[in-house]
């Protein structure tokens, strides 16, 4: 006799509920579990610990989590919180400096196909550049099958940075990625001949997607979505609208938040907010015509990372907001929107102390954020008890 779905998602979600409570934070440095915020006080339980600099993490339609950890590993992550060992059957990356194994994402018809993508830093000859793959989850045999390249960034390689490397799927099932400029080639994001600096629409299969507006365009890569980036690390589609959404690194300030659109161009690097590390000037200005302007941007830098509309009922005043983990910032970012526009910014767990690389919603309506450290951790935030 089969168990009923709906008995099975309240025994998941009971399970989590259990978990997080058996796994109350110690309340050291790093680990406080009682926040303020404008939806009452925030509680933050660490549901697993031990994973070295955490990058993404997927929600599997039983409740389970996928994580990536930038060395190169995928494990499942049981309802219990328990760690799995790294799924074989991962292609090597290249763990250096800011590139490994990065983003993952559950194709929408998982149930049926067992399918997930994840992109990474692929070493070749003279560099690294972004890759993207596919693959079958066999999660009774802890491994990847069939597993396949299905798309290679071309253009200048990279030293180790700027691979940005987040892959949201639309409702049609074609994907949309980040790729970053790969740092000393920036000026290649204004090129339409490579791609650096875009954000590209790909088919599952990996070959440009229908419809894509430089296809037929000569000397301009297929794939090409939109072009003018730096190191795009938040990609999210916006469930009132359906458009894309986009955050990326500025340099010393100018990271941004944009509403991605076909053809267009964000300006990377002739227009922008921000200085070299140095301080001295990098940009023409910072508007120009035919050039997009950022929904917003931030000076000082935050350095912002994952990204969800938040849509769960555990947070009604929250409905509508759009999160955005922070880096450098060590915080979590609120954004409540108007429209197209940003109403209001409010800035969350910034006496955690740590860096937000990932932000997700989970099928409980709670907030599951991971920290970037050699020993990160997956949170689990909810309103508080008291």
């Amino acid at each position: 006799m089969k168990t009923p779905v709906g008995l099975v998602t309240v025994a998941l979600t009971a399970a989590i509920l259990l978990t997080a409570t058996l796994v109350i934070a110690t309340g050291t440095r790093g680990e406080e579990t009682e926040f303020p915020s404008s939806a009452g006080g925030l509680e933050v339980r660490t549901f697993a610990r031990g994973l070295a600099n955490p990058w993404s993490l997927a929600f599997l339609p039983d409740g389970r989590m996928l994580v990536t950890e930038r060395p190169g590993r995928i494990r499942i992550v049981s309802a219990e919180g328990q760690l799995s060992p790294p799924l074989k059957g991962v292609p090597d990356v290249w763990a250096s400096s800011q590139g490994g194994l990065l983003d993952v994402a559950i194709d929408k018809s998982y149930a049926q196909n067992k399918t997930i993508y994840f992109c990474f830093a692929e070493r070749t000859s003279g560099g690294g550049r972004t890759a993207i793959a596919r693959a079958k989850l066999n999660d009774s045999g802890g491994r990847l099958d069939e597993t396949k390249i299905i798309f290679r960034q071309e253009g200048p390689l990279s030293s180790g940075i700027h691979y940005g490397c987040r892959i949201v799927q639309a409702d049609d099932g074609n994907l949309f990625v980040t790729l970053g400029d790969h740092g000393s080639h920036r000026e290649q994001a204004q090129e339409l001949g490579n791609h650096l600096g875009k954000v590209i629409r790909i088919a599952p299969d990996g070959s440009a997607a229908a419809g894509n507006p430089f296809i037929g365009r000569a000397g301009a890569k297929p794939e090409i979505w939109s072009y003018g980036h730096r190191n795009g690390q938040g990609l999210a589609i916006n469930p009132a609208s359906g458009d894309v959404w986009e955050v990326e690194h500025g340099p010393r300030g100018g990271d941004e938040l944009n509403i991605i659109r076909a053809a267009r161009n964000y300006g990377w690097p002739v227009i922008g907010f921000g200085l070299e590390y140095s301080g001295g000037k990098i940009h023409e200005s910072t508007a120009k015509d035919g050039m997009e302007q950022p929904v917003k941007y931030w000076v000082p830098s935050i350095s912002p990372s994952g990204m969800l509309f938040y849509t769960g009922k555990l947070f009604p005043k929250w409905s509508g907001s759009l999160f955005v983990g922070a880096l450098s910032g060590s915080m979590l970012v609120r954004l409540s929107l108007n429209g197209n526009g940003v109403a209001g910014e409010e800035r969350l767990l910034q006496n955690l102390h740590e860096r937000i690389r990932d932000v997700r919603q989970g099928p409980d309506g709670a907030l599951w954020l991971l920290t970037d450290s050699s020993n990160g951790r997956i949170l689990r935030v909810t309103p508080s008890a008291k």
